[in-house]
């Protein structure tokens, strides 16, 4: 790794590619391939977007990057105005995510609206049909503030081992509250503690095969 940027993000880059926190020692995407994963993950997880119909609400825990959004706009028809709300406790600067997002081309075409906005200071901006809001700060304070109830969560916090604090029965307790009726989660982690905290907050919790070298993630429904 290289010098590190300077930022709230606080980043390594490994390969001069992978964006990596310092704080949590962690990359921001899989090595294996980040827009990949997203899709195996947080889209096909949720059933998505066979279940995306005007007004769906996408909520997120760990906005990072901005690719998770990226997939899922390139995913959603035109004629589908969705709602997309992600909770970030560190943002990056929009040259760093410009410099993440350079690995995947494929995000380019609908990247540009994005990156002008976050850098211009927007947090609430129109991405073609999805109408996106991050929230700045610890999700454990704004989660439990937040008006909405998601029709999918994609949980992309650091890794549980070195992340904890994202990943607590308090907070997953605060997701399943902020959930529809049949409302679903995904997730890379298959983590116990994650998985039972998940299950008291109201989900059915099923563990799926993972991507790349993860042999297992999370993924499940809540109670109707």
């Amino acid at each position: 790794m290289n010098a590190p940027d300077q930022s709230k993000a606080d980043l390594d880059w490994r390969d001069d590619l992978v964006p990596v926190s310092r704080r949590f020692d962690d990359p921001y995407f899989s090595l294996a391939g980040g827009l990949d994963e997203t899709r195996h993950v947080f889209l096909a997880g949720n059933d998505l977007p066979a279940r995306l119909r005007p007004g769906f609400q996408v909520a997120e825990l760990g906005f990072g990057t901005g690719l998770n959004l990226l997939a899922l706009r390139l995913a959603c028809p035109e004629d589908c105005p969705i709602r997309f709300t992600s909770f970030e406790a560190y943002p990056m600067e929009a040259d760093e995510i410009a410099r993440a997002l350079d690995a995947f081309p494929e995000v380019a075409p609908v990247a540009g609206p994005y990156l002008e906005a976050w850098g211009a200071g927007q947090r609430q901006f129109q991405l073609g049909p999805i109408a996106v809001e991050i929230i700045e700060g610890d999700a454990r304070a704004a989660l439990p503030a937040w008006a909405g109830k998601a029709d999918a969560w994609f949980l992309d916090g650091f890794s549980p081992a070195k992340n904890p604090e994202l990943w607590g029965e308090d907070l997953m307790a605060e997701v399943g509250a902020h959930t529809v009726p049949c409302g679903s989660f995904a997730t890379y982690t298959a983590a116990g503690f994650v998985r039972r905290a998940l299950e008291a907050a109201g989900f059915n919790v099923n563990r799926s095969p993972g991507f790349g070298r993860k042999r297992h993630m999370s993924r499940g429904v809540k109670h109707g």
